[in-house]
């Protein structure tokens, strides 16, 4: 009996350290965070993005930005130029744009899908970013990747953060769309106006009331002829007094 007992404990042993080494391991593991990401924080921590941060609370973009983050199956990937790049605008850029084009710029910067930096370099171009406007192309060539607008050509540098479901990368020029910053096409004159039937005897007057009429131009002549014989008459008539 005791042989038997012996016998069950030592089978049962190795069973019995494996679930209590499974239980200390489970009590010893930080709990995964489960909060949401916040691109604001991530943005002031990383201490040189002022302008973006002003631009994204005016506009509210950031509350549409995380609500969209933190409820997508895609993620999100945002490109943050930085204090330098909008410094670097020419003067008045910002202020020469509408609230609404402004909500447009800053959508202009992020992608509806989370991109690794290495994903970046495979992507098919465009990519579709949030706003209305053209989308993004990128080129990579070992660990550089560039992105262009086609009126603007940066490197991404810094990643902010790389991690599902948010990829932040720095860039140190702000992404201008051809359809807020490409050339204006120049506007056509206006076609000349028409001439109504009432214009065109108006005009007719005008150019009658303007010449003199025959009539006019005989009586000027005749008075002119009644002149002239009064005073030939008169040197006649003062040379046979004379004679």
């Amino acid at each position: 009996m005791a042989s038997t007992l012996s016998l069950i404990l030592l089978t049962l042993t190795p069973f019995l350290l494996l679930s209590h080494q499974t239980l200390a391991d489970d009590q010893e593991a930080p709990a995964p965070s489960s909060g949401p990401v916040n691109l604001t924080a991530i943005l002031v921590k990383g201490g040189q993005y002022t302008t973006l941060l002003r631009l994204l609370s005016e506009t509210q973009v950031d509350n549409q930005i995380e609500n969209q983050l933190n409820s997508s199956k895609e993620g999100m990937t945002v490109f943050a130029p930085t204090d330098n790049a909008f410094n670097n605008l020419k003067a008045g850029t910002l202020n020469g744009l509408s609230r609404e084009d402004q909500v447009q710029l800053i959508l202009y910067h992020v992608l509806p899908k989370y991109y690794s930096l290495e994903n970046l370099q495979t992507v098919s171009n465009p990519v579709r970013t949030q706003s209305s406007n053209d989308g993004l192309n990128f080129t990579g060539q070992g660990h550089q990747v560039n992105v262009s607008t086609g009126i603007v050509e940066t490197q991404v540098n810094n990643a902010l953060r790389e991690e599902f479901p948010l990829a932040v990368y720095q860039v140190d020029a702000v992404l201008l769309p051809e359809g807020l910053f490409g050339a204006k096409a120049p506007a056509s004159a206006p076609p000349p106006a028409k001439s109504t039937p009432a214009d065109s005897a108006s005009d007719k007057a005008k150019t009658k009331a303007a010449a003199p009429s025959a009539k006019d131009s005989t009586g000027d002549s005749n008075k002119r002829n009644v002149g002239l014989g009064l005073v030939a008459g008169l040197v006649l008539v003062c040379m046979e007094v004379l004679s």
